[in-house]
């Protein structure tokens, strides 16, 4: 080893960069070749590194974010969801991040909500947001796991330091007052300071019986949707789609019934 690679391994140890070295050495030959000049040859170095760093923390930031399973936006079947095409691909962009705004998806169960939310935030882990993912349920337990220790507050004020978070399944299950209460605490805090991605099978109209009281419901959706892009989403679930099964036989019987 040279004493120039000796000093090149020290120095990108020293900046924590290891990928320096490398790379000074793989572009060194191409920037013979080519009569780059010294700043191309800089520029080329630094670029494979700070590329090599966003890919890395895009990774810890995707596995802190609790997805579950990783579904991105170009698995998603737009061929199925035309209407929402265009919609999705202006927020994939991430602009909305900085405003503060938040996505509602609504549709019935099997139409992409939760992978339309995954892909979104996945799409915000690689522009260097922070992010959070779980289920209403899971949210409003966490809550009130904080509630009972009485750290709450620390605990909102913690999760509005992450620049978006979803919640999955809004309306799946109803809410007691206690954790109606905790959910609109939850939405408030982060009013005009970060985003919130939420997918719901309910119109808001019925989100009055979710959330066992109207004027709850009210006053989280104003907040929710004061900043916001609402995409529905419809048709059948693709999780039946080609297998002849009707999602809700009952009530089918019930409405020939009738």
């Amino acid at each position: 080893m040279s004493d120039v690679t000796k000093q090149l391994t020290y120095l990108s140890g020293a900046l924590k960069a290891p990928r320096v070295i490398e790379c000074a050495t793989r572009l060194a030959v191409q920037a013979r070749d080519n009569n780059w000049s010294y700043e191309e040859y800089l520029a080329a170095v630094l670029e494979r590194e700070a590329s090599a760093r966003d890919a890395s923390g895009a990774t810890l930031r995707i596995r802190a974010a609790g997805f579950g399973t990783v579904k991105t936006l170009d698995d998603f079947d737009f061929d199925l969801q035309p209407a929402i095409r265009s919609q999705v691909a202006g927020l994939a962009s991430g602009a909305w991040l900085a405003e503060a705004r938040n996505i509602v998806l609504l549709g019935p169960p099997g139409t992409g909500k939760t992978h339309l939310a995954i892909g979104l935030g996945i799409k915000a882990c690689h522009q260097g947001r922070r992010v959070l993912f779980a289920t209403a349920t899971d949210w409003v337990t966490r809550l009130a796991d904080a509630h009972q220790a009485g750290r709450l507050a620390p605990e909102l004020a913690r999760l509005a330091r992450y620049q978006l978070i979803i919640i999955d399944e809004v309306g799946y299950l109803p809410f007691g007052q206690d954790a109606a209460n905790l959910f609109f605490q939850l939405v408030s805090s982060r009013y005009e300071h970060a985003s919130i991605i939420l997918t719901s099978n309910l119109a808001f109209s019925a989100w009055g019986s979710v959330f066992g009281d109207q004027a709850v419901a009210a006053a989280m959706i104003d907040r929710i949707v004061h900043h916001a892009d609402v995409l529905a989403l419809k048709g059948a679930s693709y999780r039946l789609r080609d297998r002849n099964i009707d999602p809700l036989p009952s009530i089918k019987a019930q409405k020939e019934a009738n």
